[in-house]
């Protein structure tokens, strides 16, 4: 399927950007009407540089063939359709996040503590009554939850919801309800949103 195979090349993509650090720089403005724009090549005096920093690599190993990755995408369906019809959530939207949050690893812990497919922080587990965070139906119901409150807390500003999930809810609004300028979150946003646009098109 065409899409299996445009999105793994994304993937792979990724993971050899991720193999050894980036340094590229990365800017970012707001404009008038809210949305926020991201850029390399910066085109437009608005954009702000934001710092130079390496992105580290998440701590799980991402599947390596397409295979590996529809299996690990279609395993998980039902758990996510139940997780995102309970919630109101768009399936593609969950599926998006887990792929960025995990590579579809229920085993996945990043060096902060985050686990399982949609990497939650024990506290972020305890507070949505998670008791087995990698069982892969406790976890997503978890992190639909959590999802579903910050969609709710951030007007469904999705940019801000996302960033919210990546930095904490405390970073969005230490900087005046804006995505933070820290380099991991600055990639995650637009990552999670490509893979979510992939997801919409061709998942349902």
């Amino acid at each position: 399927m065409r899409f299996h195979g445009a999105l793994t090349a994304f993937v792979f993509t990724l993971a050899a950007l991720m193999a050894e650090p980036v340094l590229a720089a990365v800017y970012t403005f707001t404009d008038a009407n809210g949305v926020i724009h991201f850029t390399n090549v910066p085109s437009d005096p608005r954009y702000a540089g934001m710092a130079r920093a390496p992105y580290r690599a998440p701590a799980y190993n991402p599947v390596k063939t397409s295979s590996e990755y529809r299996a690990a995408s279609n395993r998980y369906a039902p758990l996510v359709q139940k997780a995102a019809r309970e919630h109101s959530i768009d399936q593609a939207l969950l599926q998006a996040m887990i792929a960025t949050e995990s590579g579809f690893d229920p085993r996945a812990v990043s060096r902060k503590g985050a686990v399982g497919l949609m990497q939650l922080m024990p506290e972020t587990a305890r507070r949505y009554g998670v008791r087995n965070p990698y069982d892969p139906a406790d976890n997503i119901r978890g992190g639909a939850k959590y999802l579903r409150d910050l969609m709710r807390k951030f007007n469904n500003d999705l940019s801000l919801t996302l960033a919210a999930y990546n930095a904490g809810e405390d970073a969005i609004v230490q900087y005046g309800n804006r995505i933070p300028p820290y380099r991991e979150t600055l990639d995650y946003v637009p990552r999670v949103l490509t893979l979510y646009r992939e997801y919409q098109r061709n998942v349902r």
